[in-house]
């Protein structure tokens, strides 16, 4: 009986996490700027975002853009064939030069707020 019990826990877990981590690229993209907006999630320096306060569909806009940036850095460091990391250290700056005041950057390991 307690395997049961914990089978459906981790079903019950498994099952609302699912909807957060098989968000599509244009419906996370749709949600990006009000996520950044509310503190939720904030640009780091090495290009890819991070969920600052991990509430409503944070997670999973985090990593529905970060994969499609993942790629795009693949991409871009192909072509001009350079490390992938020095496309990332390039994005990563110009993002947080680019993120509005009131949003959130990761400065040496901690959120701070622009």
């Amino acid at each position: 009986m307690k395997r049961f019990v914990q089978l459906g826990a981790l079903i019950l877990v498994l099952c609302l996490a699912a909807p957060a981590f098989s968000m599509g690229l244009e419906e996370a993209k749709s949600q990006l700027d009000t996520a950044k907006q509310e503190g939720l999630v904030g640009e780091t320096p090495t290009g890819y975002l991070e969920v600052v306060r991990a509430e409503g569909n944070a997670r999973g806009i985090v990593e529905a853009i970060n994969k499609a940036r993942r790629d795009e850095y693949a991409r871009i460091a192909e072509k001009h064939d350079i490390p992938v990391t020095q496309v990332e250290t390039v994005a990563g700056q110009k993002a947080l030069e680019k993120t509005p005041s009131g949003q959130f950057i990761l400065v040496d390991g901690k959120w701070v707020k622009k």
